[in-house]
């Protein structure tokens, strides 16, 4: 019979729990699992002076380490998880750009092969039913209008691993995606859109229930046209992504969604393409050539910014010390939402006994310390 499972002691840090933060709190962790009791003579690790909080989930990024989850092989996809993995990711939905649909078929397959091994928590669709009018990094000529008979093609390719679309809701077809999709449990998410106030209005009334990159790929919100945005941060049914990396939001527009909406209903995204973790230079974005200078991805033709080189690590520690938000409140918006929209709230996105134990360290100044995935070490804390 198989011996018990070593229990580790984290003691010491202020822990961010779902009810609040613990001062001088624990965190017991047996095998891969946070658990409620741990024998008398497991040993402990003081992490005094720091926070524990639960691993964060990524429900929109498309590559990182200098590999792409968009046209990577198996390989390729595990090294950009293991990238984000060590900035503190350890749930991620991988995410797609437009292309041929039989190319993304093939992704998708492959991808979720990685879903089922449990390297993945699914995948996330962005493109090709999206608006040329708000492209951004997406190729104009393999863009098509939402055809359901489309969605559902990928939705299959997918083997029931599919948990997001982006969608232009307001092209021929777009309501009748949304109603699918929301038939077959994947979230309909509003982006890439040239939609007006009334029409995306009726897209969440249809079934939408994200906000793709709030801001950014849609039109900006004003007086008299307030368009997609004042309708997606209105809806209580709505959860709006928002992209903290300093250049796709203005801190006056984060502040704004994030103070309209309240942390029940952000997820912070990184976005990241392969750049992320890795550095300037030449890249692919699907069939599109970026260029990363200064940590910014721009498309070589055209200039648009093409995803980003985001961490969520820097996201966390920009919300706290720039936004100024409250610790509680970034847990939720960067662990406990996007875990919930993925269905995967059972498993991670809190630090709960019975749930994996997926956590981060960080210090007194919210750098990253330590990283913990199914109770393994990813990076161990160097203490004293």
């Amino acid at each position: 019979m198989a011996g018990r499972a070593a229990s580790k002691v984290l003691s010491g840090a202020r822990v961010v729990l779902p009810t609040g933060t613990v001062e001088n709190g624990r965190v017991i962790v047996e095998g891969d699992r946070i658990v409620g009791v741990a024998p008398d003579d497991a040993p402990s690790l003081d992490l005094s002076g720091h926070w524990i909080v639960p691993g964060f989930v990524d429900m929109h990024v498309h590559g990182g380490g200098g590999a792409s989850f968009t046209s990577g092989t198996a390989d390729d996809v595990l090294k950009g998880v293991q990238t984000h993995r060590e900035h503190g990711t350890t749930t991620i939905a991988a995410s797609t750009v437009t292309g041929e649909m039989n190319v993304l078929a093939k992704q998708a397959a492959l991808l979720s092969e990685l879903v089922e091994q449990g390297d993945l928590a699914g995948i996330h669709f962005e493109g090709p039913f999206i608006s040329p009018c708000r492209k951004g990094a997406h190729s104009e000529g393999l863009l098509r209008d939402p055809d359901p008979a489309e969605v559902r093609k990928l939705i299959d390719a997918a083997h029931g691993t599919a948990k997001m679309f982006t969608l232009a809701t307001e092209l021929p077809g777009g309501i009748d995606s949304v109603r699918l999709l929301a038939e077959h449990g994947v979230i309909a998410a509003i982006g890439h859109t040239d939609a007006t106030y009334e029409q995306t209005v009726e897209a969440i009334d249809a079934g939408a229930t994200v906000a793709t990159h709030l801001f950014n790929a849609m039109p900006p919100l004003g007086h008299r046209t307030p368009g997609p945005i004042a309708a997606l941060l209105e809806d209580e049914r709505v959860t709006v992504e928002l992209i903290n990396d300093g250049t796709h939001l203005h801190p006056a527009s984060l502040q704004l969604a994030y103070h309209h909406a309240g942390a029940s209903r952000v997820a912070f995204i990184t976005d990241a393409m392969d750049a992320a973790g890795f550095g300037d230079g030449m890249y692919d974005l699907g069939p599109l050539a970026v260029e990363v200078k200064d940590g910014v991805a721009r498309l070589v033709d055209g200039g648009s910014i093409a995803g980003s080189t985001l961490t969520l690590d820097t996201a966390f520690r920009r919300a706290v010390t720039v936004d100024r938000l409250p610790v509680d409140d970034v847990v939720r918006s960067i662990s406990a939402n996007p875990a919930r929209l993925l269905g995967v709230d059972d498993r991670v996105g809190s630090l709960e006994p019975g749930k994996d134990a997926d956590l981060v360290v960080l210090d007194a100044d919210f750098r990253l310390r330590g990283v913990m995935h199914k109770g393994a070490w990813v990076i161990e804390p160097k203490m004293g």
